[in-house]
């Protein structure tokens, strides 16, 4: 059959049409970012501002869903999920990745940094560098490591100023050994419960308080059932943001280059987030009823120093002395 020249052209240029939106169609990167914070956190604002940087600087083509609060599971089940390629995102947990790759627990020692810009600056350098590769045998990709805070207690029985003051008080605790370590020290009996189901831990009395920086206290209004708050400063974690290595794997070298740079301006804006949620916070939990007492620091670091001993004695013993030393060179 012979068509007309003009019905000719038309029928080819509807054909490249056609082919032309397949290949726009396959080269669209949906990915689903997971994580276990609320809306309205800083970790929950810095995933939306990932989302919307991968998308511009992608020219449209990648395309991230933000899951918050656990919809996707806790922070262990996503980690399973990240190394299977079952998710393709998380901004994790210290505590949960160190299950999978031992060596983060090193960053959670007891007094490790003085302040958060000096943790960043560790993780950033060699340190941070060496864990990457570490997580990445375990096939996730470490795109930025973002803040979880100075960490404090909270409880509804008594302030805690001193060392002795947790003898006897149940202290929930994130899946992170080093915690638990520390709590035990303290004279303080650790028990493990999803972040997702503190509140009502808190409220029914399971466990009588917990630790959290304070942006985690603030965010999921756990200081409605919480009467104290102590400053102890006690540890620092990081909010490790991974990429499963099956789907990086599978990205362009464009689509990877748009992932990174929209993963540098996310951290930066979660880390500027999070430290001005410390320094604003005291305040407002004041306002909100909570009493926030100051503590002897210097005796809560004695009290816990047999934590620094185990952990340099462990078989991550040679990381954790590199991160001791990095901390104290600053």
């Amino acid at each position: 059959m012979t068509f007309p020249n003009a019905l000719r052209r038309s029928l080819i240029a509807a054909a490249a049409l056609s082919i032309s939106g397949a290949a726009f169609a396959q080269a669209a990167v949906k990915l689903t970012l997971g994580h276990g914070n609320p809306v309205g956190s800083p970790r929950h604002t810095a995933a939306v501002k990932f989302a919307d940087e991968a998308k511009a600087r992608s020219g449209g083509r990648i395309e991230v869903t933000v899951a918050p609060s656990a919809q996707l599971g806790d922070d262990a089940a996503m980690v399973t999920a990240l190394r299977t390629g079952a998710l393709d995102m998380s901004a994790n947990s210290q505590g949960a990745l160190a299950n999978t790759v031992p060596e983060y627990a090193a960053f959670g020692l007891p007094f490790l940094f003085n302040d958060l810009p000096q943790a960043w600056k560790i993780m950033d350098g060699p340190v941070g560098k060496a864990l990457a590769d570490k997580t990445a045998e375990k096939g996730m990709v470490v795109l930025g490591y973002w803040d979880n805070g100075i960490r404090h207690m909270s409880n509804s029985k008594r302030p805690l100023l001193k060392p002795e003051d947790l003898k006897g008080l149940k202290m929930r605790t994130p899946p992170d050994a080093v915690t638990v370590d520390i709590m035990q020290a303290l004279g303080a009996e650790a028990q493990q419960i999803k972040f997702s189901e503190l509140y009502v831990a808190l409220q029914q009395g399971v466990v009588d308080g917990q630790e959290n920086p304070l942006t985690n206290i603030h965010s999921a209004k756990l200081y409605e059932v919480q009467k104290y708050v102590s400053l102890t400063g006690h540890k620092y974690e990081m909010t490790p943001f991974l990429m499963s290595k099956r789907t990086w794997d599978r990205l362009s070298d464009a689509d990877r280059k748009a992932v990174q740079e929209a993963a540098s301006a996310a951290t930066a804006l979660q880390r500027k987030l999070s430290k001005e949620s410390d320094d604003s916070l005291v305040a407002e939990l004041k306002a909100k009823g909570t009493q926030v007492d100051v503590v002897d620091k210097s005796a809560f670091q004695k009290a816990t120093a047999s934590v620094v001993g185990k952990w340099e004695g462990s078989p991550i013993g040679p990381f954790v002395k590199q991160v001791v030393a990095a901390s104290r060179a600053q």
